[in-house]
């Protein structure tokens, strides 16, 4: 090495203090940016490492839903169609219930008809009976009001004839004896 001759300030404390302390803060510096640019280079490995895995996991999710929708789905698809069956027996075997109740109804109905109409029928022949008799009693009374007013009316009319001969009798005894009395006054007055 060279034989150089050094400066004395270069083996000074303070020199050293002040380098070292200088030479720390670079270093510091250094370091700093360089763990932050590491950092900032494995952050954005890891974040794309992470984005990657994200990416293949929502794949993944999504294959997996789309395959337990299709078997949901399936399995829906043979509940609906059970249910269909179930529903469709259903409906047949209230529509025999229901035609029979009706059948059933029917038959009721017609035979209440029938009592009915029989109960009606004795019922009319009845109410016929009542008024042909009721007609036989009124013609009868009516016959014998008719029996005893004209023998009434013929009572009457002998009665207004007796009567009227009465007034015709005391029509002329009356008339007579004005004239017998007017003649006898008239005289009386010519025989004085």
């Amino acid at each position: 090495m060279l034989n150089v001759p050094q400066p004395n300030w270069l083996e000074s404390q303070e020199f050293r203090e002040v380098l070292s302390q200088v030479m720390n803060e670079l270093l510091n510096a250094k370091i700093t940016e360089l763990i932050i640019q590491r950092e900032k280079e494995v952050t954005k490995i890891s974040i794309l490492e992470r984005i990657l895995r994200v990416e293949e996991e929502l794949k993944s999710l999504r294959e997996l839903q789309e395959k337990q929708f299709e078997a949901i789905l399936r399995e829906m698809n043979v509940r609906f169609e059970a249910m269909n069956a179930r529903f469709e027996a259903l409906q047949k075997d209230m529509n025999t219930r229901f035609e029979a109740m009706q059948k059933e109804m029917n038959a009721r109905f017609e035979a209440l008809q029938k009592d009915m109409n029989t109960r009606f029928e004795a019922l009319q022949k009845e109410m016929n009976t009542r008024f042909e008799a009721m007609n036989a009693r009124f013609e009868a009374l009516q016959k014998d009001m008719n029996t005893r007013f004209e023998a009434l009316q013929k009572e009457m009319n002998t009665r207004f004839e007796a009567l009227e001969k009465r007034f015709n009798f005391m029509q002329w005894f009356v008339g007579a004896g004005f004239t017998i009395l007017s003649i006898l006054i008239g005289l009386s007055k010519f025989i004085k």
